[in-house]
């Protein structure tokens, strides 16, 4: 069963493909200019910083519905270990086995593919076992340090969370701009709440892994539209999950990291970030959200910081 007519109509016209050049790897970042970052400084007013990531631990996010998909599983090598000889300081040492997409993560624009390819019209098979993501890999990001804009969709809709079968549609994301008073800018890095995060923060992981709220097939032409650098929200699977259109199973993804070069991140804990923006009456901050540079990386971990 192929992709419907729907995706192939939107990838069309979000299609980023030779935008940025032949050789281009990094998609929509290109928009994070040295401009972009001057003004995004600009919007420190407080100083206040608020921490977007969850705890990285072997009880996390994951439930084993994703193959492979593993929370940290930490070790100690090493304990109080006289390295040079009796009576010397001493070290302790760790290990961790985790996915690199367990918990608050970028995905890369290699995560997935779609009809055999890649961002830019690479091959898929350019994707390997042994050397991970030739082209796209998440080190290509470099840094991801722009305007954050938080679109609080559950707030603006006056709950404290979306209900589960909610898509998150462009009107919605309008109505969350409104709300909030700001205007999303060329360069921006988008953070969509939805809610879905509280369910995991009252330990019910299951509930919320599905189902979710999450964005829909039509979000993309939007961020598109604006010249978005990046999006990222809080829940498992990003977009909504069952899909809104049968069998169109990680259609979002397919749209933003394969046809338009888009990163998109999942598991953000935007909770904090929701009541001091309302504390603040501003939704617009400083983000510094730079990927580990795994090389070859399909994702990676990230620890999320916006400035007020």
């Amino acid at each position: 069963m192929g992709l419907p007519p729907e995706f192939h109509d939107i990838a069309k016209r979000v299609n980023n493909w030779g935008r940025w050049g032949a050789d281009d790897e990094i998609g929509t970042l290109n928009l994070i200019t040295d401009e972009v970052v001057r003004a995004a400084a600009a919007e420190i007013r407080s100083g206040r910083r608020v921490s977007l990531a969850l705890n990285l631990q072997d009880n996390g996010v994951q439930t084993g519905m994703i193959p492979g998909r593993v929370n940290p599983m930490h070790t100690m090598v090493m304990l109080n270990f006289e390295m040079f000889g009796p009576d010397t300081v001493a070290t302790s040492d760790d290990a961790v086995t985790m996915g690199l997409q367990c918990a608050t993560h970028w995905d890369a624009l290699t995560h997935v593919s779609h009809s055999g390819k890649i961002y830019n019209g690479r091959p898929a098979g350019s994707i390997t076992a042994h050397g991970g993501a030739e082209f796209s890999g998440i080190e290509k990001a470099g840094h991801v340090v722009s305007r954050g804009v938080l679109l609080d969709v559950a707030a603006a809709k006056g709950v404290d969370r979306l209900p589960g079968d909610h898509a998150v549609t462009p009107e919605d994301l309008q109505e969350a701009e409104e709300f909030g008073g700001v205007t999303v800018r060329a360069g921006d890095i988008v953070l969509v709440r939805t809610g879905q995060m509280q369910l995991y923060l009252q330990s019910d992981k299951h509930g919320y892994a599905t189902p979710s709220p999450g964005l829909s097939i039509r979000t993309p032409e939007w961020f598109h539209a604006r010249d978005v650098a990046a999006v990222a929200n809080d829940t498992m699977v990003f977009e909504i999950f069952p899909p809104e259109i049968e069998n169109l199973w990680l259609g979002v993804h397919g749209l933003h990291l394969v046809e338009m070069g888009m990163m998109q991140g999942q598991n953000w804990n935007l909770e904090e970030l929701s009541t001091a923006c309302a504390q603040e009456s501003r939704y617009a901050f400083l983000l510094s959200a730079m990927p580990e540079p795994f090389v070859g990386g399909t994702g990676c971990p990230v620890a999320p910081v916006a400035v007020l």
